[in-house]
């Protein structure tokens, strides 16, 4: 794609890097900025320079947060004794939604997907397994596995099921209201809420 200025074109190239966002999109949306008062635009770009280093992961669940730890670890009111645990940041924001979750979360950071060349070790299993084992921040008596209906979801669900049994925690997993090969993100929050709380043993599944 030919343009007439170097500096849109550098533009266009950052901007198509966004998920989603093709060459065609991405030019649109620099043509739009600069239509923009200045201010708008510097008020965007410092927005999104702030995503790089005034959020944090938590240091307990592995969710973002503004502080060390992520205001849904540090209430009071949530229920510290259930721990559920998801792929990704998104899932948990989609159970929030539902309103009928009120424990704790574990975000993995992804699945096993071998073929993706994601293993055991580049998720966040070994901390997951601590927070059960030494009752951080309190002992843990539920752990509720909320992965993908994927084969891949499967897979890290059958080894943590595996990991958790000797340690005695009560292993649960959403009913499957969620359809086969859904992501959590996508469920609407009816069909999300009911597969929360109507789980069933790991076991039984």
């Amino acid at each position: 794609m030919q343009l007439p200025s170097n500096t849109l074109s550098q533009a266009v190239e950052a901007l198509s890097s966004l998920p989603g966002v093709g060459k065609r999109s991405a030019l649109r949306f620099a043509l739009h900025l600069l239509k923009q008062p200045t201010d708008e635009v510097l008020q965007l770009s410092e927005a999104i320079r702030r995503l790089t280093t005034d959020i944090h992961y938590c240091r307990i669940c592995h969710s973002i947060s503004d502080e060390e730890l992520c205001p849904i670890c540090s209430s009071p009111k949530r229920v510290q004794s259930i721990v559920c645990v998801v792929e990704n940041i998104q899932d948990v924001m989609a159970i929030e939604n539902t309103q009928q979750y009120r424990g704790l979360y574990h975000v993995l950071g992804g699945v096993i997907s071998p073929i993706d060349g994601v293993g055991i070790r580049d998720l966040n299993i070994s901390t997951l397994l601590e927070r059960v084992q030494k009752g951080i921040p309190s002992p843990i008596e539920e752990v509720i596995l909320a992965l993908p209906t994927t084969m891949e979801g499967d897979t890290t669900n059958f080894y943590l099921n595996k990991q958790l049994q000797p340690m005695g925690v009560k292993v649960t997993t959403i009913a499957r209201g969620v359809a086969i090969g859904d992501n959590l993100e996508y469920a609407d929050e009816i069909t999300l809420g009911r597969s929360i709380l109507h789980r069933i043993p790991f076991s039984n599944n």
